[in-house]
């Protein structure tokens, strides 16, 4: 049987590629393009009248106009976080008319879990050392570089915010034998490492030798990791965020660093960004900044499309869309 054909509208700025690849793939489906596109990164994007023509919106249309638009029944996101449409106003809006909000967390998992992966053993290895080293005096402290080194075999890994980037990075770690525990809002039970709720933390973040921080932004994880929680993490611990740069009270990251409690961190996302020269992390000792890179690589904006094009295959046929949040 024919699937219905849609109205779509796209603010995706997919570049020539990935924007070649979404009008081929969607035939015989209607596209239209907002006025002013949007890059791949959460920022607020303006109102755009051929929205409510739409059935069905794909990238990061305005949040108050998605709530006014009873025509669109389904709105796809190109980012994997979804804080600006993380609204009860809104989720009550597209439940009373049947409507979806989907993300593309499924295009990036894979590259945000080896991303974290090559920071937890850049730092085992001291590659960071080793490249100051070769950028400074090229000095070959070998026998200092060596006992410095380390394993993550046997080491625990605490992990904040426990969806699809953590379920992959955990398939990652599993040859390196390490303890994972992860905490998640709402625990499943079939989950494949042990979780545990948030009244357990505090004996459990003394524990972790890695704090992996895969938090969204909203009203209860502003700020989350603050001076109190830095302070009970063990001494020597690694910090990571590639959840959204909100969650972390950075001046309290900065102070603990700069303090020696924390082996180091490693930060692809930050408040605000970009991050400014003048702003004190990029000096902070042992805090390495990626330029929210995590979710990148060469075939984003055809993984993107491609994600796009199944759960559009799914909407018509009426069959279950993948990443949905609503």
């Amino acid at each position: 049987m024919d699937q219905p054909q849609f109205t779509i509208w796209t603010n995706a700025n997919l570049l020539d590629k990935g924007a070649e690849q979404l009008a081929a793939s969607v035939t015989p489906h209607r596209l239209l393009y907002a006025n002013e596109m949007s890059s791949l990164n959460l920022k607020a994007c303006p109102p755009d009248l051929q929205l409510a023509q739409a059935d069905i919106a794909f990238g990061q249309p305005d949040a108050d106009q998605i709530i006014r638009s009873p025509k669109l029944k389904w709105i796809h996101l190109t980012t994997a976080g979804y804080t600006p449409y993380d609204r009860d106003d809104l989720r009550e809006a597209l439940q009373a008319r049947n409507a979806f909000l989907t993300t593309s967390s499924g295009v990036y998992d894979e590259p945000c879990a080896q991303h974290l992966l090559a920071m937890m053993m850049a730092f085992a290895r001291r590659l960071p050392e080793s490249l100051e080293t070769q950028r400074t005096d090229c000095s070959w402290p070998a026998v200092e570089r060596r006992e410095r080194s380390f394993l993550l075999n046997g080491q625990t890994a605490l992990i904040f915010g426990y969806g699809e980037i953590a379920a992959r990075l955990c398939e990652l770690l599993a040859p390196f034998r390490m303890k994972l525990i992860g905490i998640r809002r709402r625990v499943r039970g079939d989950e494949a490492i042990q979780l545990i709720e948030e009244s357990q933390l505090a004996e459990y973040l003394p524990q972790a030798d890695h704090i992996i921080n895969v938090l969204p932004a909203n009203g209860s994880t502003l700020a989350y990791f603050d001076s109190s929680k830095f302070q009970r993490m063990k001494r020597g611990a690694y910090f990571y965020n590639i959840g959204r740069g909100a969650t972390v009270d950075q001046n309290a990251l900065e102070d603990t660093l700069r303090s020696g409690m924390l082996a180091g961190a490693y930060l692809d996302v930050m408040t605000p960004e970009p991050l400014p020269p003048s702003h004190a992390l990029w000096r902070t000792p042992n805090c390495y900044i990626t330029p929210h890179s995590a979710g990148g690589y060469d075939r984003e904006m055809a993984g993107l499309v491609e994600h796009f094009i199944e759960n559009l295959r799914r909407f018509g046929s009426g069959q279950p869309l993948l990443n949905r949040i609503t």
